[in-house]
Formats: C-alpha cells, structure tokens, sequence
C-alpha cells in the first residue's frame, strides 16, 4: 500500500515540500507534494526487487535534481 513504509532509508525535501523517500524493503522510491501526507504515489520501482528497467532492490538513498527534473537513485543490491 501506498500509505504504509517498510525499511525507510533515506528521506529528501526539496524547496517545493516535495518529500521523496527510499523505501528499501518495499524496492521503491515514494513521493508526497506539497506537503499532502495522504496522496503519496510511486515514482521509481515497485514492481518487487530486480533489475529490471521498472524495478529497484534495495534503494537505500535518494534525492531530486531540479536542474535534470530527475531523481538520483542509490539502489544498493543492483550493484
């Protein structure tokens, strides 16, 4: 579910209160936009773990590039 973490490892707020959170045991990548604690949504991973294009395993940090409009990905386990 969207509303529940397992294994938060890194969290990252940007000057939007844009909040992005490594979700490690759940293989994903969470997202909350200005400040809406109740609508977060995926936004990398969450197919399980892999090393698939549409997967993650084991995202330990995380953080936003405005510049890129990207996110920057640590994924542990996908060496």
């Amino acid at each position: 579910a969207t509303n529940q973490l397992n294994g938060p490892r890194d969290l990252f707020v940007d000057d939007d209160q844009t909040v992005v959170i490594a979700d490690h045991e759940n293989h994903r990548v969470m997202q909350w936009k200005n400040g809406d604690t109740t609508n977060g949504q995926v936004v990398a991973g969450g197919k399980g773990a892999g090393n698939g294009l549409n997967q993650l395993n084991g995202p330990t940090d995380v953080l936003i590039d405005k510049e890129m409009d990207s996110l920057i990905i640590c994924d542990a386990e996908n060496e």
